[in-house]
Order: C-alpha cells, then sequence, then structure tokens
C-alpha cells in the first residue's frame, strides 16, 4: 500500500491537535482525479472545523479547502484532462441550481458541500476531487497563487457582485481588512468602479489596503469605531457593506449605510448574536443579505481576472507540510494579512 504525509487532526481542539501522518494516498473514483498537491492555502474556516463545528466531517479529518497542483491519476468515466495537467480546484462541491430556488437565482442546493471540510482536503500529498472542480493554471501562474486566491476571491465576488449588486461609482465598505477575503474585496470592489473604503487595525495594514486600491482606510486603533465611519464617510455614508467581524460592529456598520443601502454578511468573526435597531432598517429601506462561497461560474469569472493579472491574491507567508501547526496558530492570532500557504510536498 502506498503511503502519503498529511497534517490531520483526529479530535477538535487547538493547533497543538494537528499532526504530521502517513496514510494510503487516496485513489479517484468514477469521475474523480487524484491531485499531486503543489499548494493549498488557509482559510478561517481550517480554524473553525478544527475547533468543532457542529457538522459531521470524516475522521482523522485532513483539511485544506483550497488546493492547486498536478494531475496525477484519473477514475473510471474521466475525459477532458490529462496526467501532468497544472490545476487548481474549486472548493465548492455540488453547488448545483436546484428546484426549490427561485426562479433566476443561483443558489447553492441542499446539497452544497465544501472541499476539505466534508470531504478531506489538501494538506497532504495527494488528494482526490472531482473532475468537474478543476480549472486549469496557465503558464506564468504559480500554485501558491492558484491556491491563495480560490475561496477567497470567489466568496468575495459573490457578496459584492452577485448578491451586493455592486456598481461603478457606489461606495463600499469592506470589514475585516486584513483578511484573506476582504483583501481580495478590496481589489474587486476597485476594479469595478466603486469608491473602496475599509476597515483594519494599524498603520503598517492601512498602509496595504491602500496599495491594494483602497480610497480610505479607517483604523479601528484610533477610536470608537462609530465614529471613526462617521468622520470618513461624511453624511453621505456608503451604499454597501461587506461584512464578515459580524457582532462587534454590527450596530455601527447598520447605521454606516445610506438610505436604500445594503449589507451583505459572509462572516462572524466576533460572534453571531448581532443586535439590530429595525427602526434603521425600515426607515432607510435597507436590505440585509447572507452570502457564502459561491458558484462554478462565479469561481470562473474570478479565477480568469485573477490569472489576466487584473487581480492577485495577497500571500502573507509560506509554511512547509511540517509548519501546518504554525500556520493555524498565526492565522489564530489574527496577525496574518492576506493568505497563508502550505506547501505539502516541500
Amino acid at each position: 500500500m502506498d503511503l502519503m504525509r498529511a497534517a490531520l487532526f483526529s479530535e477538535h481542539g487547538g493547533p497543538e491537535v494537528i499532526r504530521i501522518s502517513e496514510v494510503p494516498v487516496p485513489s479517484p473514483g468514477p469521475g474523480e482525479v487524484r491531485i499531486r498537491v503543489g499548494a493549498t492555502s488557509l482559510n478561517h474556516l481550517d480554524l473553525w472545523i478544527r475547533r468543532g463545528l457542529p457538522t459531521p466531517i470524516p475522521m482523522p479529518h485532513i483539511g485544506g479547502s483550497d488546493i492547486a497542483g498536478q494531475v496525477d491519476a484519473m477514475g473510471p468515466g474521466v475525459e477532458g484532462v490529462s496526467e501532468g495537467t497544472r490545476v487548481v480546484v474549486d472548493p465548492s462541491l455540488d453547488w448545483a441550481w436546484y428546484e426549490g430556488a427561485r426562479s433566476g437565482e443561483d443558489l447553492p442546493s441542499p446539497r452544497f458541500r465544501v472541499l476539505g471540510e466534508h470531504t478531506q482536503g489538501g494538506l497532504a500529498e495527494y488528494t482526490v476531487v472531482p473532475v468537474v472542480n478543476l480549472m486549469q493554471i496557465p503558464e506564468g501562474a504559480s500554485y501558491d497563487e492558484a491556491a491563495a486566491a480560490g475561496l477567497v476571491f470567489v466568496t468575495a465576488w459573490r457578496g459584492l457582485i452577485t448578491r451586493g449588486k455592486l456598481r461603478p461609482g457606489e461606495r463600499v465598505l469592506i470589514t475585516g481588512g486584513s483578511g484573506g477575503v476582504a483583501t481580495a474585496a478590496v481589489q474587486i470592489a476597485a476594479y469595478s468602479g466603486a469608491e473602496v473604503f475599509a476597515v483594519t487595525s494599524g498603520e503598517e495594514n492601512v498602509r496595504r489596503l491602500l496599495d491594494l486600491g483602497a480610497h480610505v482606510v479607517v483604523d479601528r486603533e484610533r477610536g470608537p469605531l462609530g465614529e471613526l465611519l462617521r468622520e470618513a464617510t461624511g453624511k453621505r455614508r456608503v451604499d454597501l457593506v461587506l461584512d464578515s467581524v459580524g457582532e462587534v460592529v454590527w450596530g455601527d456598520l447598520i447605521k454606516t449605510l445610506d438610505v436604500g443601502g445594503r449589507l451583505v454578511t459572509y462572516g462572524a468573526t466576533t460572534g453571531a448574536s448581532a443586535s439590530t435597531d429595525l427602526r434603521h432598517v425600515f426607515w432607510k429601506q435597507l436590505s440585509i443579505l447572507g452570502s457564502t462561497m459561491g458558484s462554478a461560474t462565479e469561481y470562473r469569472e474570478v479565477m480568469e481576472l485573477v490569472f489576466a493579472g487584473e487581480l492577485r491574491p495577497v500571500i502573507d507567508r509560506v509554511f512547509t507540510l511540517d509548519e501546518t501547526a504554525e500556520a493555524h496558530r498565526l492565522l489564530e492570532e489574527g496577525s496574518v494579512f492576506g493568505k497563508l500557504v502550505v506547501r505539502p510536498g516541500d
């Protein structure tokens, strides 16, 4: 039996539960391919899964939803791809539209799952994925860049463009500015012709977000967030908010929206029990929308822009497989700007 090295955990807990073990190399089934992993990037989803989401996952569990590498083997019935092809993997599984969705809306089906959460992921030397989730990496693009882009860029694209319906000239506020989705969202919003406001902490992160295309960056270390937002946005306020922070900032974000504004939430890193003053919602006729991940079409749209050089993933640093627990620890500390990448083959 062929064995491979993988970063996995057998119980929930802190970064210390992650260990490097030898496990059998997986075999691709019908409609699947095996990938020799070149790079996998971490997301906050990896932290939540490790801590223990109320979702059944395979145990021992190999995390990692963002995977880039080389096709190594093909299962029965696989066509249109050959061994050695360099690919990146769409992390959304079974997204396809279903009959219960409203006509014209591309909503995830009840079967929707996430690679590396509901299945084994890419923090290993090899992994198995559906062939329909592959996108070829063009010459000149690295595994690191491809792996760092996928989940965060499709999440930001759907939140801003599909759900938020961002239009040129509108004002958009993006919270959690140092995170992977936020660094993607700032670029997408600027590319779309919006006036971009962002919230982060620290002078260095302010500078980095300005370099990515933000027009105004609020440093939340300088005072109460509500006051800082009023000062930054003025009487006009903003048309759209893209938020992942949740509970701690929710009330301030509602107040920051202009009449007819939209708030798109895709996360709740500070807590899920947000309090809303409904008078702001009905008086200003606000819309509150949920968003997560994205469809295959959205994934390919935004990844084509990444591969064309119009957008670029921000990589904080790169780790070996043996350093996976340390990468988890750093991401958990909140000291990361952009994405952390693990190279299982190093």
